[in-house]
């Protein structure tokens, strides 16, 4: 068996005896394992050594390759055939054999925090024919460290915190920093922690890093300074020098503890407020000063003397930290005009390590009452007063009474709010508050008033205060009893004698103090005393009974029974109430089988008024019907005139009732809707036609006194519109009367007035109209007017 043999060259001698150690223990392996192989086989050969393991320098800084040592087989006879083979991590880059000597070299710097060692195998083979010569063998090549790192910590910043008043040597903090050198190898990796800025509140340990207080209580007081900045520092190889150091900041905080009393700004307060001020209402607040801060600053606010304990009361702003006076019951100038208090203040969470649990501070607060015109106050916050329902007007009820609460003492006046007594029932005396009736009461139509009263100053009007009366009207026996309901029954006609056929009761508006008692009786003048009779049952009720055997129908088909009913207060009320039987056939159980009208509508459920009420209803509902109907036809109906330039001819007035039923061509309204159908005269008329014409004028005679002069064209105008009326179909009836308001071109007549004449006594002669006199007179007789209705 073939072996290697390896030479390394070592610079350093602590290295060199590493590797002797290593070479020798490798050895001694070795020939352990060949010997027993040897025994195996029979033959025994001696193996060469074999290093299994290079060290190597970091951080080269050299121009050529680095040695790292030399690999050698014992095949190598130095005759040149032997050739050596690298591979492995870095193999050909970072590390090169030399193929023929064996040589190891590195071929750059390394850096051992990189990668600290490299795993490699080497092979000695036949150059010539490249078979191995003896089996692959794996060496390892390992960094050796140099201080190239300086320490570094976790955080460049740390924020820590310790309480005041801390004894010395209280840790604050734990700071830690890394060296990546090996710290196996040498003291490249062993820190030392030291204080370079905090001094002499703070100090390190060297070891550790831990920071500690180096003060005494007293000299760490948050209140004179709160904040520090500590600077902490790590130095490698054990803090000798040539080590290299790193750096941090820690800053640190004091925090705070309740190591002070709170204290009042000032000794004495001053405050006013009006009287009359509403409780709950703010006086004025109070201020401390506690130096310490957060739930330590917090203060308890309380009264502990003084002649206003029950008048004022003090809370804590827990916002602001100030004392909050304020009213606790309303206050009156003229009974006291200023109040004197006793405050104190302390921590609501004190802490005796630092402080007493006693501390307190004291202060006064003066409070002055000021004076404002107040309104009158009535004795009583309300009045209840009681009058009987027959008091006469004038009766005085009761009184109230306000003062004026001022030193000057103002007369007060008194009036009744109006709206709480609309119907101006009572009154009262304005100058002594004395209420009296105005008006009659009725207990039955209400039976308590609320009115309320106004006071006012005399002096100063604005000043006003109200309180409520509450006025019960007492019941007085002025109602009579009455049936309570309206009874309806019937008797049958086989109804025996002493036969109960209705139970009847009463009702009394009147209240009385020990209640309702009715008596019933038959009246004396009832003229079926013979008939019927009326038992009072004693309780509020009576019975009616019959007092013969057998009704006849026939005969007489209703009983009018007269029931007296009384009542039993004082002076004693009583009533004539009727109750009305119907004679009725019934069958052998009493049941009815036939009876009137009225009694049949009465057992129906319905009585005469009720079906009267309800036939009304329908008769107003069939008018509202038709007036509906005949208003929305009026609706419809086009106007008769549709612009206003459009009445220049256009009045017409008819009197036609038309021929009845049968006469379905009377008139033709349409000539009402619009002027433009008078044009179409070519049109046949559908009514008839009067054999003369009745518009026809007769010839004008002129005036003696006027210029003779033929007026063809009021002729000719008048027989056009003439015309057109007889032969339009749309046109009024032919009875109607049409008027046209035309007076022709320069009329010889000149004006028909009297106003328009030389002298209002000239005789005028109006025989020219004589010939109309037949034609006004025939329409007089068709509308059945006078002759002197119709002159001109």
């Amino acid at each position: 068996m073939r072996t290697w043999t390896v030479c390394l060259l070592w610079v350093w001698a602590a290295q060199s005896v590493d590797a002797m150690a290593l070479l020798k223990e490798r050895t001694v392996g070795e020939e352990a394992r060949g010997t027993q192989k040897d025994r195996e086989i029979l033959k025994r050969s001696k193996r060469g050594w074999m290093w299994k393991q290079f060290f190597l320098q970091e951080e080269y800084t050299g121009t050529d390759y680095q040695y790292i040592g030399k690999l050698h087989s014992d095949m190598d006879r130095g005759d040149g055939t032997v050739m050596y083979v690298l591979t492995g991590e870095g193999a050909g880059t970072i590390f090169v054999i030399d193929a023929n000597s064996g040589d190891l070299h590195a071929t750059r710097s390394l850096d051992r925090e990189e990668k600290p060692y490299y795993s490699l195998r080497a092979q000695a083979v036949n150059k010539k024919n490249g078979i191995p010569l003896e089996p692959e063998t794996e060496f390892i090549v390992k960094l050796h460290d140099i201080n190239d790192n300086e320490p570094k910590f976790e955080k460049e910043v740390y924020m820590a915190s310790v309480p005041e008043r801390s004894h010395i040597g209280t840790s604050v903090i734990q700071v830690t920093a890394q060296d990546a050198d090996d710290e196996m190898f040498g003291m490249s990796a062993k820190l030392v922690y030291s204080i370079s800025q905090g001094h002499p509140y703070f100090m390190v340990e060297a070891n550790t890093g831990i920071i500690r207080t180096a003060l005494g209580p007293s000299d760490m007081d948050r209140e004179q300074r709160e904040h520090y900045q500590v600077v902490i520092e790590a130095k490698d190889m054990a803090g000798q020098r040539g080590g290299l150091t790193g750096s941090t900041t820690v800053n640190i905080t004091l925090t705070d503890v309740n190591d002070n009393p709170p204290q009042f700004s000032q000794s004495i307060y001053q405050f006013s407020i009006p009287e009359m001020t509403e409780a709950g209402a703010v006086v004025g607040r109070v201020q401390a000063v506690d130096a310490d801060i957060g739930r330590n600053a917090e203060m308890l606010f309380t009264l502990t003397s003084g002649d206003g304990l029950d008048m004022f009361d003090i809370t804590t702003d827990r916002n602001t930290q100030e004392g909050i006076l304020t009213v606790k019951k309303p206050l009156d100038y003229e009974k006291k005009k200023s109040y004197t208090l006793q405050i104190q203040v302390r921590n609501t969470h004190p802490d005796p390590r630092y402080v007493s649990l006693d501390a307190k501070d004291s202060a006064t607060i003066r409070v002055d009452v000021k004076d404002v015109d107040e309104p009158p106050r009535f004795e009583r916050p309300s009045y209840i007063l009681e009058v009987k329902e027959d008091a006469a007007v004038g009766t005085a009820i009761g009184s109230v009474s306000a003062t004026d609460p001022d030193a000057r003492r103002s007369p007060v006046k008194y009036t009744i709010d109006r709206h709480t007594d609309v119907d101006r029932i009572f009154n009262i005396h304005a100058g002594n508050g004395s209420i009296y009736l105005r008006n009659p009461l009725d207990r039955e139509n209400l039976a308590w008033h609320n009115i309320s009263v106004i006071a006012a100053e005399f002096n100063n009007p604005q000043q006003t205060s109200r309180v409520p009366v509450y006025i019960r009207v007492l019941d007085v026996n002025d109602n009579a009893p009455t049936l309570a309901y309206f009874y309806e029954t019937f008797v049958c006609e086989n109804a025996k004698a002493n036969q109960k056929i209705q139970t009847i009761t009463a009702v009394d508006a009147d209240e009385p103090s020990g209640g309702q008692r009715y008596f019933f009786s038959l009246a004396l003048e009832s003229s079926v005393r013979a008939n019927f009779s009326v038992r009072d049952n004693g309780d509020n009720t009576a019975s009616i009974f019959t007092r013969r055997t057998g009704f006849r129908r026939s005969q007489k088909s209703m009983h009018l029974v007269s029931v007296v009913i009384s009542d039993g207060d004082f002076p004693m009320q009583s009533s004539t109430s009727t109750l009305t039987i119907r004679v009725c056939t019934c069958n052998r159980d009493g049941t009815m089988e036939l009876c009137n009208a009225e009694a049949l509508s009465g057992s129906a459920g319905l009585s005469t008024g009720a079906l009267v009420a309800i036939l009304l209803c329908v008769l107003i509902l069939l008018l509202i019907v038709v007036l509906f109907a005949a208003l929305k036809r009026q609706k419809t109906k086009e106007p008769l005139i549709i612009s206003k330039e459009d009445v220049r001819d256009n009045v017409v007035s008819y009197n036609d009732e038309g021929g009845g039923e049968e006469d379905t061509q009377a008139f033709d309204i349409g000539a009402l809707r619009h002027p433009e159908v008078m044009e179409e005269s070519n049109k046949l008329r559908r009514d008839i036609l009067p054999s003369e014409p009745l518009y026809a004028p007769p010839p004008l005679r002129r005036a003696t006194n006027a210029p003779s002069r033929d007026n063809t064209d009021v002729r000719d105008f008048i027989n056009q519109r003439v015309q057109e009326n007889d032969g339009s179909p749309t046109a009024p009836p032919y009875d109607s009367l049409a008027t046209y308001a035309y007076e022709g071109n320069g009329s010889v007549a000149e004006s028909l007035s009297s106003l328009g004449s030389a002298s209002s006594e000239a005789a005028q002669d109006y025989n020219y109209l004589s010939d109309w006199g037949p034609r006004f007179r025939k329409l007089a007789d068709m509308y059945g007017g006078e002759d002197s209705d119709w002159d001109c």
